[in-house]
């Protein structure tokens, strides 16, 4: 801790979507604050798509999740506003709301399902008929069988708002190390910095582990300190379009695989994504990009009339049960921000809330109680 009256020091290590979240709000809160990254907002975050739809990723048994992502929802229009206002750069914030439609009958079963699972938990959405989903979105192939519509869910461009967010740690006096992080220094039984690939090393009373899945590879954890975070690849395509294709978010079951497609302002279509367990790989395949055109292509025929501008494939940071890590580890001094998965994004803001009250000893909201890192010391134990 620091001396009585002196700012607290944070280092944060990874400047993704969660690491720059955490950073801006923890400056805000009074604290002196470095962020170490080699190339800020370069990771996944730059690959994301950016739905923010807590209630289309909800699958049996995460209840505590989905109660995170919806107050991270709530959260986001103050958050992209006063980013925007801050910076005088725009985020892409939207809140049109997102469709998801079922290719065949049994598609249309698993959405049933879902949806009675979703007002099971007082969650509402709107069952549509394959005529009311092309109404929705005209250019919906014609063999569309019914979806369902949650009309508060949105999207964001992360690229925009990882910018704005880099562009907000650093009016706020964020230091940007532009460096490799290799080891925790420990002295003391307590971690009191971070030492870089050059030599130096940044003293801190706090330091955040927010590399995404790199958060524990650096030299000098203790064994066990940081839960394993592993690499989830997702490839990714861009497209462009000069007239209207999509109005909102769209997500489609075909013969049990999802695909979604996210529309920009400025006329980007982002279809994504794989899931694929194969470590450290960020090859773009001929094979992942087939998948997600053959299967957007069967729910949007005209996809393939679209122009392409980019392909990409980022690692996105699981944890064990595919929830964040978050809160104080084992090791004094020493806090993990990391195992977002597929969500890092939409929890952007919750997260930010949540790290920077750890940091800086204020109250923490409720919702960060099931996402501490003692959760996976008590299943060991």
């Amino acid at each position: 801790m620091p001396a009585k009256g002196a700012r607290m020091q944070v280092v944060i290590v990874g400047a993704g979507v969660i690491g720059l979240a955490a950073a801006w709000r923890t400056a805000a809160g009074g604290a002196t604050v470095t962020l170490v990254d080699p190339a800020p907002a370069s990771g996944a975050s730059s690959v994301a798509a950016g739905m923010l739809t807590p209630v289309s990723e909800l699958t049996y048994g995460e209840e505590p999740l989905l109660r995170l992502g919806l107050a991270s929802r709530e959260r986001y229009g103050a958050f992209a506003a006063e980013l925007e206002e801050l910076t005088g750069l725009e985020t892409g914030h939207r809140t049109d709301g997102l469709l998801q439609v079922a290719f065949d009958a049994d598609d249309l079963k698993y959405l049933d399902d879902l949806r009675r699972f979703q007002e099971s938990l007082g969650i509402p959405s709107e069952a549509l008929t394959g005529r009311e989903c092309r109404r929705a979105e005209p250019m919906l192939a014609p063999g569309v069988r019914g979806g369902l519509l949650a009309p508060e869910d949105g999207s964001i461009d992360p690229r925009r708002l990882t910018a704005a967010l880099l562009a907000a740690a650093e009016k706020l006096g964020v230091q940007i190390v532009r460096r490799r992080a290799v080891r925790v220094v420990v002295e003391g039984d307590a971690a009191t910095g971070i030492g870089l690939d050059d030599g130096t090393v940044l003293r801190a009373d706090r330091v955040l582990l927010a590399a995404g899945p790199w958060s524990g590879d650096l030299e000098g954890l203790p064994p066990g300190t940081v839960p394993p975070v592993r690499p989830v690849k997702g490839q990714v395509i861009r497209l462009r379009t000069r007239m209207p294709f999509l109005r909102r978010t769209t997500r489609g079951l075909v013969k049990g695989s999802s695909v979604y497609l996210v529309p920009r302002a400025d006329g980007e279509i982002v279809l994504g994504a794989t899931q694929e367990e194969l470590g450290f790989d960020t090859r773009v395949t001929a094979g992942g990009l087939w998948e997600l055109l053959r299967d957007a292509r069967e729910l949007l025929p005209g996809i393939t009339e679209l122009e392409f501008a980019e392909v990409g494939a980022g690692l996105r940071p699981g944890s064990p049960d595919n929830a964040p890590v978050m809160g104080p580890t084992a090791l004094p001094g020493l806090f993990a921000g990391t195992g977002h998965f597929r969500n890092g994004v939409l929890l952007a803001p919750v997260s930010a809330d949540i790290l920077s009250a750890m940091l800086l000893d204020r109250p923490v909201p409720e919702v960060a109680g099931p996402f501490s890192p003692a959760r996976f010391s008590e299943v060991q134990a």
